[in-house]
């Protein structure tokens, strides 16, 4: 039922900048018995405590601000599938509240929402290091607040192998600074990463710290500013979307940014302008396949004259849909798999750069100059061996 691509942990260490592998795994969405469309993770390994650090595996998601891990007191069943943090393990560990204080038997509580799911736990304060958990890597590892996860979800931590997540969005999504894992690394190395998604079925997606793998990119990064950072996302002004060669309105108020969420499968459109995008991008077909089908790209024009642009079929369904038309007639389209998104009070308009973004274009993540840069990703016989 699950397929998932484990690779190697491997680390390329050049001055400060280091890689961690990211696996995959794909778990298949179903409608009344048959699959739709797909869920995707990409996770790789940290290690927390001392002396000897326990391993788990986590999503580096650029959607949230904090660490979560499943605690060894949590009895769900969902927590029973994943490793779990033992703090009786850990010579370093140290029970706190929320603002640090030093837990006593009467200790705060929290929940973390995720786009899908939930999350609820403590607070202990450990060493946490990314990738491997040796001498040759301290200095990617620090002392950071982690949230121990005493009950989680069925959806979707039921399905996934990762065990946690650890954010990676800007400060402003964690509860503090001292809960923002990114921020507390800054200091010992460029405060920036990038990201690589091979292409389904390929080994080499990797996130590497403390800059970028340039070797993963076929042409010039084109960087663009930050356009949410009080909100804490790595978000980015859009001027306009076209389907092809055609302008689509929905952005013609100013409103639209995009967010760069390495945890999102989909490519995510402000809901009020899903129809309008459907109706440029769908195709007639007679066909089972609409891989082999003429259609338009669609491209996202940016801050400073950078666009991001999609094929079809990178984010086409693969088989088509049966609608009615206005006439109860029944038409057989290739269509576009979209994610509705509504996040008014982080802005009007919302897309969210998922998957299909982060498998065409290398992404970075400047948090000194708070600005993502996107470059052509090398794929295929290209890819750099590692």
């Amino acid at each position: 039922m699950f397929k998932a691509f484990l690779l190697v942990v491997w680390q390329a260490v050049q001055g400060r900048r280091f890689s961690i592998p990211l696996s995959r795994q794909v778990v298949p969405v179903k409608v009344n018995g048959h699959t739709v469309s797909h869920k995707t993770a990409y996770y790789g390994s940290i290690f927390v405590g001392r002396p000897k650090p326990q391993n788990f595996t986590v999503v580096f998601d650029t959607g949230s601000g904090h660490l979560f891990l499943p605690d060894a007191s949590c009895e769900d069943q969902v927590c029973q599938k994943h490793a779990r943090y033992d703090r009786r393990l850990s010579a370093s560990a140290e029970e706190i509240n929320g603002d640090g204080s030093p837990a006593a038997n009467e200790h705060d509580v929290v929940s973390i929402s995720y786009g899908i799911g939930e999350v609820v736990g403590d607070f202990v304060r450990d060493v946490v290091c990314l990738g491997e958990a040796s001498e040759a890597s301290e200095s990617h590892c620090t002392t950071t607040r982690v949230i121990l996860a005493r009950h989680l979800t069925p959806e979707p931590f039921q399905q996934f192998h990762f065990d946690g997540v650890l954010g990676l969005g800007l400060s402003a999504l964690a509860l503090n600074q001292e809960f923002h894992l990114f921020s507390q690394l800054a200091g010992d190395m460029d405060p920036s990463f990038g990201v690589f998604l091979s292409r389904p079925g390929q080994p080499g997606s990797e996130v590497t710290f403390g800059g970028q793998d340039l070797r993963r990119t076929q042409g010039p990064m084109a960087w663009v500013p930050v356009s949410l950072k009080p909100q804490g996302y790595w978000g980015v002004h859009v001027k306009a979307v076209r389907a092809g060669k055609k302008l689509l309105p929905i952005c013609e108020d100013g409103g639209c940014h995009a967010i760069v969420d390495t945890g999102t499968s989909l490519l995510g459109v402000p809901r009020e302008g899903m129809a309008s995008i459907l109706a440029a991008t769908a195709r007639k077909t007679s066909s089972q396949d609409c891989q082999g089908e003429v259609r338009p790209s669609l491209s996202f024009e940016l801050a400073d004259g950078a666009v991001v642009e999609l094929e079809a079929k990178d984010f086409w369904r693969a088989t088509p849909t049966t609608v009615k038309s206005s006439a109860g007639k029944e038409l057989s389209l290739c269509r576009a798999l979209l994610l509705p998104v509504e996040m008014a009070s982080i802005a009007p308009k919302v897309f969210l750069f998922g998957e299909p973004v982060l498998h065409k274009y290398y992404t970075a993540f400047d948090a000194r100059s708070f600005q993502v840069g996107f470059a052509p990703a090398r794929h295929g016989s290209n890819e750099v061996v590692v």
